[in-house]
């Protein structure tokens, strides 16, 4: 049987790769994270780090373990928690949310905790001693976001009454249950997601007077730039399929993808342009030494001006994330 692994990335806010992890194929991606970090901090000396992930790694044990190495994170929340976590805010203002309203309040770190108490109109401020069994969350709301999320709801509705009407196969859709033997639309669960629609939640250990919401929210839409290097790393820098079997072997093959991606994101950083941009560009660049008769001519390549300021970028170009 051919062996599997798990690839553990960790990459920095503008996707630049610090750190590469090769695991088990039994390894669940959640159970990744706690094994790069720590060699990445055990191999640099560091100690203060903030670790920003999508609600995939969301386990208890992962924010527990990130906190207890008193590491900051910043992680997406499940909108299913919405309810609990906004209980205060449904009761005293009801669903009501306006386009950027931004709401700071509590998520239980283990099922469900009396730190939100609803009785209260005003949201409790997250603060480690107080609250030691919740963690910070911060919701927010977008009016963009909440359009899409209605359309789609509408879409999985309809999809749902077609397949109640048999209009459509018994495969059952989301918001599809049975009733006295019956599929029925499931009203509860939908005009729960209709309540929760344009929302969107962050857990994080950083107290409001080291990170602001809005700072919280601005860190975790760095992601896109994680999400970026690994595409690039499966896809343009052929990390997988991989054609070897020992974890020698394995493992070298990581290094040279991890080592391509840092030129690739260094050179995009200092030009400015896509790494494919950039390689279309540079590749018909040719030189040529010709010997004829003892005598030895040689052709520097052609170099337009485009490509010139590629080449100046990447020699004198200044890294943009690097301020002052």
């Amino acid at each position: 049987m051919d062996p599997q692994v798990v690839v553990g990335l960790l990459v920095d806010r503008n996707g630049f790769p610090l750190e590469i992890g090769c695991l088990e194929g039994d390894k669940a991606e959640k159970h990744t994270i706690l094994p790069v970090i720590g060699q990445f901090q055990a191999r640099h000396g560091i100690e203060a780090m903030v670790v920003v992930a999508d609600a995939g790694m969301l386990s208890a044990g992962n924010l527990a373990g990130l906190d207890e190495e008193g590491l900051g994170f910043i992680v997406g929340s499940r909108v299913t928690k919405a309810p609990a976590g906004l209980e205060s805010h449904f009761r005293w203002h009801g669903g009501a949310f306006t386009g950027g309203q931004v709401t700071g309040t509590l998520t239980p770190k283990k099922g469900g905790n009396k730190d939100n108490d609803p009785a209260r109109r005003a949201e409790p401020a997250w603060g480690r001693k107080e609250h030691p069994k919740s963690w910070r969350a911060v919701w927010s709301f977008s009016a963009r976001r909440f359009a899409h999320d209605n359309r789609t709801l509408t879409a999985q509705e309809n999809r749902a009454r077609d397949v109640i009407s048999g209009a459509k196969p018994a495969r059952t859709p989301r918001f599809v249950t049975n009733a006295g033997g019956n599929a029925v639309l499931d009203e509860k669960a939908l005009a729960r997601a209709r309540k929760l629609a344009g929302l969107k939640g962050y857990v994080t250990n950083l107290p409001v007077s080291v990170m602001s919401p809005a700072e919280v929210i601005s860190r975790y839409h760095d992601l896109w730039h994680v999400e970026q290097s690994f595409r690039m790393s499966k896809t343009g820098l052929a990390a997988r399929p991989m054609f070897v079997r020992r974890r020698d072997a394995i493992q070298a093959h990581l290094t040279i993808v991890f080592t391509a991606l840092a030129v690739a994101r260094e050179t995009q950083a200092r030009t400015g342009l896509a790494i494919r941009n950039v390689i279309r560009q540079l590749r018909p660049l040719r030189s040529a030494t010709i010997a004829v008769n003892g005598a030895v001519q040689a052709f520097p390549p052609a170099i337009g001006p485009e490509q010139q300021d590629i080449l100046d970028g990447l020699r004198n170009g200044r890294d943009p994330r690097v301020s002052g």
